[in-house]
Parts: structure tokens; sequence; C-alpha cells
């Protein structure tokens, strides 16, 4: 039995200290991006701080250095692409998913340039056919798909697919596409997968 006036461990006061840290951790992110995407990835940990609402030492508790939080960042942003292509798979009544998919990764690609670009300076090379490969389930499923309702050439393969994604994303980020250009590159890749007669 408790002693009256100390909780017994692993109460609902501990439980109410890790859902706080949590919710803490997941603001810190959700700034983090913003503020880099805003500002680049020079953009100070205290800007960070700030947006999210919390204290610096906070942040420091969940990312002790700088290339800690960007590469968390980078990691949100594919667990965030993950959940969003398995939505994609679920909808099954959806047979232009797979388009859609590609049109998102470029976005994510675009959009974090700054990032990616200072987690390479401190020697973390982050590649899009990397992230890619931990989506393939899902890509052969929604290539798959398309394949079947006539939407996609049927001859084209999964790795083929991918590689000329991460191409297409790997030259926006090396370059710094501008959005015309990326709708461009987008328009002569979905060209190139669609039947013959659907160019």
């Amino acid at each position: 039995m408790a002693r009256s006036g100390v909780p017994p461990s692993g109460g609902g006061g501990d439980k109410a200290v890790r859902a706080d840290a949590r919710r803490n951790r997941a603001s810190i992110l959700e700034a983090a991006e913003a503020v880099f995407a805003e500002q680049g990835a020079s953009a100070s940990t205290e800007a960070v701080a700030a947006h999210a609402g919390v204290a610096i030492g906070t942040v420091f508790r969940h990312f002790p250095t700088k290339p800690d939080l960007l590469q968390a960042v980078v990691m949100n942003l594919l667990d965030r692409l993950i959940t969003e292509v398995d939505a994609m798979v679920e909808n099954q009544g959806a047979v232009t998913a797979l388009f859609e998919f590609c049109t998102r990764v470029m976005a994510v690609s675009a959009r974090n340039r700054a990032v990616l670009a200072r987690l390479a300076e401190t020697g973390v090379q982050v590649r899009v056919g990397d992230a890619l490969t931990r989506l393939r389930p899902a890509i052969d499923v929604l290539l798959e798909r398309a394949q079947k309702a006539g939407t996609v050439r049927g001859d084209l393969l999964p790795t083929e697919l991918v590689a000329l994604l991460a191409a297409l994303c790997q030259g926006a980020l090396t370059d710094a596409w501008s959005e015309p250009f990326r709708q461009r590159m987008l328009t002569l890749l979905f060209d190139g997968i669609r039947p013959t007669a659907r160019r």
C-alpha cells in the first residue's frame, strides 16, 4: 500500500509525463519542419523552440544536437509519407493513387531541400532512392492496381518506376528546381509511364 501523500510508482502521473513528452516532441518536429522550410536549415534551434512554444531546454532534451533534430525531421517526414501511401493502398477505388504518390514524393523532396542539404554537410547523406525502398511494398500494390486499371503501361517494372522517380526527385534536390520545372518533369514522367494509347 502506498504511503499517505506519496503517489504509487507507475501511476497516472508517469503516464501524464510521458504523454506530455510525446506532445512536446511532435510539436518540436512540426515547428522544425516549418521553420527550416521558411528560413532554411541554418535557422536557429531557438527559433524552432519559439515556434513550438517550448523552452530551448525542452528541445535539447529531445534532440541534443542540431543534426539530431534535422535527422528526426527527415524520419518524421518519411513516417508521414509511409502513412499516406498506406492510406492510398487501403483506398482500393483510387486508380490515380500512383500518380498522386509520385507528386507527393516530389513535393516533399523539394520542400525539405534545405534540411537534406544541411544534413549532407554534417556527413549524413539522405537519398530519395533509399527512402523509396522502404515504400516498395506499397509501390508494388499501387503500380499493379494502376496497370490492371489500364492507367499505366503493363511492361513497367517497380524497380524502373522507383529509379525514374528517385532520379527526378534527386535532381530537384540537387539543382533546386522551380515549381513549374518540377511539374514539367512530372508531366514527362507520367506521359512516359502511361499506355501508348493514352499519351
